[in-house]
């Protein structure tokens, strides 16, 4: 089997610019395009736990002022496996609004898998698992 040349460069690029577009989509309560962002079978294990579950709470039942603010990803490692997968590591901070009008910043840190999509070429959430300790 020949190896394929990857521009690891421009793969990172490619993958920062998903991150950024998903990190706007949620910011700008664009939930409907979200399923962009992942693999038809994409799979995510995010917190439920501790200080998340009053967020997991409301997202399932929104009241008063509840909001999904933002994402902040900030990743510590990512690594280009192949011409189709790639891994993700670090650290993300979600932000809303609770029922109270109170803002609320969740740490924790993430592991996720990236596929490349075949028809368009732009890298894509395959798995993510997160959890609540935060790693500085």
């Amino acid at each position: 089997m020949k190896d394929k040349n990857i521009d690891i460069r421009a793969e990172l690029a490619s993958i920062e610019e998903t991150r950024a577009a998903f990190e706007l989509a949620v910011k700008e309560n664009r939930f409907q395009d979200l399923m962009n962002y992942g693999t038809k079978d994409a799979m995510s294990l995010t917190p439920d736990c501790g200080t998340w579950e009053a967020f997991v709470a409301l997202q399932g039942q929104p009241s008063g002022e509840f909001h999904y603010d933002s994402l902040v990803m900030k990743p510590m490692e990512t690594i280009v496996v192949s011409d189709s997968v790639a891994y993700d590591f670090g650290t993300s901070t979600t932000y809303y609004t609770n029922a109270d009008g109170k803002s609320i910043g969740l740490p924790a840190t993430y592991l996720t898998i990236l596929k490349k999509d075949k028809n368009d070429g732009v890298w894509k959430l395959h798995r993510e698992v997160a959890n609540t300790r935060n790693i500085q």
